[in-house]
């Protein structure tokens, strides 16, 4: 495994990297299928979705094996806990029955109860993501509990400590299968499935020329999933904006633009609709916190093609670092049902997801201390902080990574900061696109 692999909110979002980059740029989707948005994290295709949970039930009924050590864990803390025992039945029995609630020939859910669930979670754990065109389904387990977990009973199971401990166990054992060689039987050049085949060339055209790879070794080169899924770019792919300019701030990720906020208060309501910033939420109660209140976040998405890696934003030191820990199936039930959840829980979740902060005191003393935060997103939790405190970084370094998928993350400012933003000629907000990593995406007003 990757060195202090965290493996946060589930680890398992590694399919993600199937979407189209027109869904990426705000395409619309088919009016017969949900709007999947930001990632999109699950199939596009409706049709594909509940033929893909559908044949997963199956086989995992069918399959008859036992639960792994892990899943046996987690069955047993939700039948032992009475509050868990009722709850995990609830949030099947409160999920609507409509179109969209993925279905099986005959009508019924797909997943009907948790023992079905977590038989289908057993299954997963020795498997890697393969691509499909229409999106994939590429966090599995948030695929089986999308409308659970947007239940009122499911709000409160994925809350709780004791079922965010034994996810976290569970995410963590399919790491270990993700950073291993058997992993790779999907970094294969089948036309539809392989993540070198067909599809997945028209998906990502410029692969080859774009990230570190060597197309005539097997598997082109990448000695796991996790090695493909955190690949690198080529040098001079990515080049830092105004490498020599404190007053420009380079872009963290490879990502696009979901918010900005201005006068941030320390402590907020942010489970309700707007879902505003709590700093003192965000940063876990840190006492730095303080320092930012009146001050701008920034926030942005990484999409299911996206790099994965963190970069630092300016020139600086590492003052501090924290890996907090969170919740993985979270979302506010202010937001309503969301097809694609928790994609519209993005700012709830920078309060309660697993997540990693960095402040950097910055060398430009008009910025001075700033914050990094890296969200998980689903089974895109798991967080590696690749800094120490006291090192310095140049614009442009890196900072860490995510592991298995891809999330959301803010740049928070002091109060005394002004800044114009470059969007790039964009709005903030689902139907946003990538801007690259390392391109400018603010400019100190003095």
């Amino acid at each position: 495994m990757k060195k202090r692999i965290s493996v946060f909110i589930l680890t398992w979002v590694l399919a993600l990297t199937c979407a189209f980059p027109a869904l990426q740029a705000g395409a619309q989707m088919p009016k017969t299928a949900p709007p999947y948005l930001v990632g999109p994290w699950l199939s596009s295709d409706q049709a594909f979705f509940d033929g893909w949970l559908g044949k997963l039930v199956r086989e995992a009924e069918s399959s008859k094996e036992p639960l792994l050590p892990v899943i046996e864990e987690f069955k047993n803390i939700i039948e032992e806990d009475p509050q868990l025992y009722m709850l995990f039945h609830q949030m099947f029995e409160q999920v609507p029955h409509n179109k969209f609630f993925s279905k099986d020939p005959t009508g019924k859910p797909n997943i009907q109860n948790y023992r079905q669930m977590l038989a289908v979670m057993n299954r997963i754990l020795t498997t890697a993501p393969e691509f499909n065109q229409t999106g994939l389904v590429g966090f599995p387990i948030n695929a089986i509990l999308d409308w659970p977990m947007g239940t009122p009973a499911g709000t409160t199971a994925f809350l709780n400590d004791k079922v965010n401990r034994r996810l976290k166990k569970i995410l963590n054992h399919w790491a270990i299968f993700l950073s291993s060689p058997a992993s790779r039987y999907v970094l294969s050049d089948d036309p539809e499935k392989g993540w070198f085949g067909r599809d997945a060339k028209k998906a990502m055209p410029d692969f080859v020329n774009d990230f570190v790879c060597n197309p005539a070794l097997p598997y082109h080169g990448f000695s796991s999933w996790d090695d493909f899924f955190t690949r690198t770019f080529r040098e001079g792919r990515r080049p830092v904006a105004s490498p020599d300019d404190d007053a420009v701030i380079a872009n963290a990720c490879e990502s696009a633009p979901y918010r900005i906020a201005a006068n941030v208060k320390i402590s907020d309501r942010f489970w309700i609709k707007a879902q505003p910033y709590s700093l003192s939420h965000m940063m876990a109660m840190d006492p730095q916190a303080g320092i930012f209140a009146g001050g701008t976040v920034y926030q942005a998405f990484l999409s299911a093609l996206s790099y994965h890696r963190w970069h630092s934003p300016v020139s600086g030191k590492i003052v501090k670092t924290r890996l907090i820990d969170g919740s993985y199936y979270a979302e506010t039930l202010s937001e309503g049902f969301d097809p694609a959840g928790p994609n519209e829980s993005q700012g709830y979740i920078t309060h309660v997801a697993s997540r990693a902060l960095i402040f950097i005191e910055a060398d430009n003393p008009d910025i001075g201390l700033m914050a990094v935060l890296f969200v998980g997103m689903a089974e895109v939790s798991t967080n590696e902080i690749t800094v120490r405190v006291g090192q310095h970084v140049k614009k442009g370094d890196q900072l860490g990574m995510f592991h298995f998928g891809g999330s959301t993350h803010c740049l928070i400012f002091r109060p005394q900061v002004q800044l114009k933003f470059d969007l790039h000629g964009q709005t903030p907000g689902l139907h946003s696109a990538n801007i690259p990593v390392r391109a400018r995406i603010a400019t100190l007003v003095k």
